[in-house]
């Protein structure tokens, strides 16, 4: 049973993050498959700049579920004892879906970055320092309009939000939220290495229409 406890969640997880929602959804109510069109990704960035808000929408939500209902539900179904304690766990389990989300088992193993299935499951296990990097995550958005920017070092705020934060006193902080915060922060960045060099290079697109400073200052 302790065996069960552990393996059960985390295969769950992963089929539940593996969902390809942007595919799913291209295909079915616009007849496109996304990897087909934009970067390739088969994320919610992509389904945007492809079909628009109406599909980007729906994925992004889909995509943060994900990762919120692994280590928020599954890794507290009442399957048996799991040889880690339950904040491990949820852990565990939302960094499994991440990796289901990237690595989909249904579509190839060619899935998205993980953004926002990363996103989700903080929500769930670091809601603090998930709501300041959607603040660090809007305000490049806005300043820049690279979605790429936002999303590396939005993610990199987390695991210095997570052991900079104020703490009830004498609670420790949990090393394995400071392991899955950097964990994630390397991973996403990881994910982004090819528009890092486009960055670079100057070559990375823009959302110019969410560029607010820029579109204030020519008025």
């Amino acid at each position: 049973m302790t065996t069960l406890g552990l393996a059960l969640p985390l295969v769950l997880s992963y089929l539940v993050g593996a969902f390809p929602t942007a595919v799913v959804l291209g295909r079915l109510f616009w007849k496109t498959d996304v990897r087909q069109h934009g970067s390739g990704n088969a994320g919610a960035t992509n389904a945007w700049r492809v079909l628009g808000w109406k599909a980007g929408i729906p994925v992004l939500l889909l995509d943060l579920g994900k990762g919120a209902l692994a280590a928020g539900a599954i890794a507290h179904l009442p399957i048996g004892d799991a040889p880690i304690d339950p904040a491990s766990l949820a852990v565990c389990c939302g960094v499994v879906a991440v990796l289901g989300h990237v690595f989909p088992i249904y579509t190839r193993f060619r899935g998205g970055k993980g953004v926002a299935t990363a996103a989700g499951m903080l929500v769930v296990v670091a809601p603090a320092s998930v709501g300041i990097a959607a603040g660090v995550f809007a305000l490049l958005l806005v300043s820049t309009g690279y979605v790429s920017l936002g999303s590396i070092l939005a993610a990199w705020s987390i695991p210095i939000t997570v052991l900079t934060l104020p703490r009830p006193p004498d609670t420790p902080v949990s090393t394995a939220l400071v392991a899955l915060a950097f964990a994630v922060a390397g991973f996403i960045t990881i994910t982004h290495r090819s528009n890092i060099r486009r960055l670079l290079r100057g070559e990375e697109k823009a959302f110019q229409r969410l560029q607010l400073w820029r579109r204030l200052g020519h008025r």
